[in-house]
């Protein structure tokens, strides 16, 4: 009995220990925000403060471009969630 035990915690972790992998790869290659296509945004910081915005550059939901002010190394990018019809025709 107690060799019949061990033989099943040991299948219980390695089935643990492969599911903590695959979770783990699956969410390494899950895509940044920078990577993902579609509508999104990029707003561009005068310093490491993230504090003054100086610039931005995206694309709206509509597909409108979005360009103003400089870009730097210090940006902050997100995806846009757009609901269904808000762009014109």
């Amino acid at each position: 009995m107690g060799r019949m035990r061990s033989s099943l915690n040991k299948r219980i972790f390695v089935a643990a220990i492969a599911l903590v992998i695959g979770v783990g790869i699956y969410t390494v290659s899950l895509p940044t925000a920078d990577a993902i296509g579609g509508p999104s945004v990029c707003a561009y910081y005068s310093n490491a403060s993230y504090t003054t915005v100086v610039g931005a550059r995206g694309t709206g939901c509509c597909g409108t471009i979005i360009s103003w002010g400089i870009t730097t190394k210090y940006k902050k990018c997100e995806v846009l969630y757009c609901t269904q019809g808000l762009c014109p025709n």
